[in-house]
C-alpha cells in the first residue's frame, strides 16, 4: 500500500480542537472516585511521555508503599514482561496487581490498572489485560471494558478509521506492513484493531464484538465518548481512534465521565495515554542545565551508552553516534559471551569499559548480528542470555566507577540495566530528552543513585537522536 500523508488519512474527519490539559486535571479532581493509576509497563520505555512520577523495578510491599506515599496520580511498575514467556508474564501481572491492591487498600485509595505496551502492537495481548481484569474481579471490581489506545503521535503511530498506522512526515502505512509486524515473537497480520483483536485472541473475540470509537466521536467531545461507552460490559474491547494530544484529552474526559457513571476499565495503551488521562501538560525536553540539576556531583569523566536493541532504527542511530562522538567502543560479541569462556571474556570487557570512562564516553554494544533461537520462545531465551551478559558488564562497572550518565538503548536492555545492572528498585521520572520520547530517570537507590539514567526505546527517534541525547547529557 502506498504511503499516505496524515492530511490524507484524516480527510473528512472534524478538525482538531485544542483543549488544555488543565481541563482534564479539573475533571479528575472533581471525580469522587478518581483512582491512582498503576501502570504495568512491559518494558521501561513507557515513561518517555511523562514527568515527575515514581517508578518501581521491584514490587515488594515497601516499594509500593513508597510509591503511593509520593501522592502522585500514577505509579509506574517495570515488569519487563515483553521479554518473558506467557506463563511468566502472567505471573508477574498477578503479583504486581495483588500487591498494588493490598497496598492501596491499606491507604484507602482506589487503583486502576494500565497495561502499557508497544505502540506497534507487540506484546502479550490479550493475556495481560485479561490477567489484570481477573485480579480486579478477585477484589470485587468487575471490568466493563478493555480500552485499546496504541497511538503514539510523537513516534509516528496513529489510529484512524479503526486502522493503526506507523509513519512520519513522509507518510504513513498500516502497521502490519512494517518491520514490527514481523516480530519473531509477537508478529501479526492485521492493522485494523478489531481484526487484530480477533487474530490475537485466536478468534475467541470476533471483530464485530470490538467497539470502535472513531475520530469523529472523539472530536465531538466528552459527552459523545461517554455515550459510546455507556453500555460497555463484560470486558468488551474498545478500540479508539487517536491522532493528536487533544484527541487523547477528549478521550480522557469521556472516560472520566463514564467512570463517574460506574463503568470500570483496564487500559492497554501506548506511552502518551497516561499523560493525557492524568491531565499532565506535555513536558518540555530536558536541557543540559536540567540534566546537571538532577545528577550527583561526583563521577567519571564519561557516560556509558549501552546498546542492545537490534532494530534497524537503533543500528542507524548507533552509526550516527559513532560518527559524532569520539567514544571508546566496546563490542560484546554474543557468540563469545555465550560460549564456554564467557566469564573471562566479560571480565575483560569490564576492564575496558572502566578504563574508557576515565577518558570520555563509552559505547557498549552487542554485536549487530541478531542471534535467534529455533522458535519464538527459544528466541526470547537467547535474548535473555544476551541481556544477562550485558547486565554483568554494567553491574561490575558501576561497582568500580560512577558513570557521568547511563543510556540504555532497547526495551529489554533498559529494563535489565536498570533493575539488575544498576540495582535500581526506585526512581523518579525527570522528563523526556526529546519531545514526547526518550525518558530520563533519577535513581534513588543502588550504586548508581543520582546518576542520570536514560531509557531509550529501540524504535523511536530520528537517525540523529542517540547522538543528540548523548551530547545533551555530556554538556555539563
Amino acid at each position: 500500500m502506498p504511503r499516505k500523508t496524515l492530511a490524507e488519512l484524516i480527510e473528512g474527519y472534524p478538525a482538531n480542537a485544542p483543549i488544555p490539559a488543565a481541563d482534564v486535571r479539573a475533571a479528575a479532581a472533581a471525580n469522587p472516585d478518581e483512582p491512582v493509576f498503576v501502570v504495568l509497563d512491559d518494558d521501561p520505555t513507557g515513561t518517555q511521555s511523562v514527568a515527575d512520577l515514581p517508578v518501581l523495578t521491584r514490587w515488594e510491599r515497601e516499594d509500593l508503599d513508597w510509591a503511593f506515599a509520593q501522592d502522585a496520580p500514577a505509579v509506574y511498575v517495570m515488569t519487563n514482561s515483553r521479554s518473558l514467556a506467557p506463563e511468566d508474564a502472567r505471573a508477574v501481572n498477578v503479583d504486581v496487581a495483588r500487591a498494588a491492591l493490598a497496598a492501596a487498600a491499606d491507604r484507602g485509595i482506589r487503583v486502576a490498572f494500565v497495561s502499557r505496551s508497544d505502540s506497534t502492537l507487540r506484546g502479550h495481548f490479550p493475556l495481560e489485560p485479561d490477567t489484570l481484569a481477573d485480579i480486579a474481579a478477585e477484589h470485587g471490581e468487575q471490568v466493563d471494558g478493555v480500552v485499546l489506545v496504541p497511538a503514539f503521535g510523537d513516534a509516528g503511530r496513529v489510529t484512524v478509521g479503526g486502522v493503526h498506522f506507523a509513519g512520519d512526515a513522509e507518510g504513513y502505512v498500516p502497521v502490519a506492513e512494517t518491520e514490527f509486524a514481523r516480530d519473531e515473537t509477537f508478529g501479526y497480520t492485521r492493522s485494523d484493531l478489531a481484526g487484530w483483536v480477533k487474530e490475537k485472541t485466536g478468534k475467541a473475540v470476533p471483530a464485530d464484538d470490538v467497539l470502535e470509537i472513531r475520530l469523529d466521536t472523539v472530536r465531538a467531545g466528552a459527552d459523545a465518548v461517554a455515550a459510546a461507552l455507556a453500555d460497555v460490559r463484560g470486558r468488551r474491547p474498545v478500540a479508539v481512534d487517536i491522532v493528536t494530544e487533544d484527541d487523547l484529552r477528549y478521550l480522557s474526559l469521556g472516560l472520566i465521565a463514564a467512570e463517574r457513571a460506574g463503568r470500570r476499565f483496564i487500559y492497554r495503551v501506548g506511552p502518551p495515554f497516561l499523560r493525557a488521562r492524568i491531565g499532565q501538560d506535555v513536558p518540555a525536553p530536558l536541557d543540559p542545565a536540567a540534566v546537571a540539576a538532577a545528577r550527583r556531583s561526583d563521577g567519571a569523566v564519561g557516560g556509558l551508552i549501552v546498546v542492545g536493541s537490534h532494530v534497524p532504527t537503533t543500528t542507524r542511530q548507533l552509526a550516527r553516534l559513532l560518527e559524532a562522538d569520539s567514544a571508546t567502543v566496546v563490542e560484546l560479541d554474543v557468540t563469545e559471551a555465550l560460549g564456554e569462556g564467557g566469564a573471562a571474556y566479560l571480565a575483560g570487557l569490564v576492564g575496558r569499559v572502566v578504563a574508557g570512562l576515565g577518558c570520555g564516553n563509552v559505547v557498549l554494544h552487542t554485536s549487530r548480528r541478531l542471534v535467534t533461537g529455533k522458535d519464538a520462545q527459544d528466541s526470547l531465551a537467547v535474548a535473555r542470555r544476551v541481556s544477562d551478559a550485558v547486565v554483568e558488564v554494567v553491574n561490575s562497572t558501576v561497582h568500580r566507577v560512577s558513570p557521568r550518565f547511563v543510556i540504555a538503548k532497547g526495551g529489554i536492555t533498559s529494563s535489565d540495566v536498570a533493575s539488575r545492572g544498576l540495582e535500581m528498585t526506585r526512581a523518579q521520572v525527570v522528563g523526556p530528552m526529546q519531545p514526547g520520547i526518550i525518558s530520563m530517570w533519577r535513581p534513588v537507590d543502588g550504586p548508581a543513585a543520582g546518576v542520570p539514567y536514560v531509557v531509550f526505546a529501540g524504535n523511536v527517534g530520528t537517525d540523529d537522536s542517540l547522538a543528540e541525547v548523548t551530547a545533551t547529557l555530556s554538556g555539563n
